[in-house]
């Protein structure tokens, strides 16, 4: 018998926690992102298409810190006009994953054409799926 920790959580009750919440501890890339992105896992890695309307690639932050990837954009406080109506989303937006080691981040690759921001991660080597052959 374990240790009696009463105000410790074991892991099913996490999950049992997990269950009515309504943002859970254990996000995955399902969850709501408010910002429209694309997430595509390819046979070459993974490739985020993130909208970018009026944007400069100058103006977007991409930060790797370890597993973790980060697209930031920090819209500048000036004065805009009135428009009579407003359908194009131009807000700031901070936008993290944790992205599994099966990729490789260090060999990421971005590009800014038309309004969308492309981003392919490359399958790490060695961490390819493969099928084995029975002899």
């Amino acid at each position: 018998m374990g240790i009696l920790r009463p105000f410790e959580l074991d892991p099913f009750d996490l999950l049992w926690k997990d269950l009515f919440e309504s943002v859970p501890h254990f996000s995955a890339i399902t969850q709501k992102i408010s910002h429209p992105v694309d997430i595509f896992e390819t046979e070459d890695g993974i490739r985020f298409e993130v909208a970018a309307v009026g944007l400069d690639k100058s103006d977007i932050s991409i930060i790797i810190e370890g597993d973790q990837l980060r697209i930031t954009y920090e819209k500048p406080n000036k004065p805009e006009e009135s428009p009579i109506y407003r359908g194009i989303k131009r807000s700031s937006f901070n936008l993290t994953w944790k992205i599994s080691t099966k990729f490789d981040l260090s060999k990421l690759d971005a590009s800014l054409d038309k309004g969308l921001l492309i981003l392919t991660v490359p399958t790490a080597e060695g961490k390819a799926v493969k099928q084995i052959v029975i002899k």
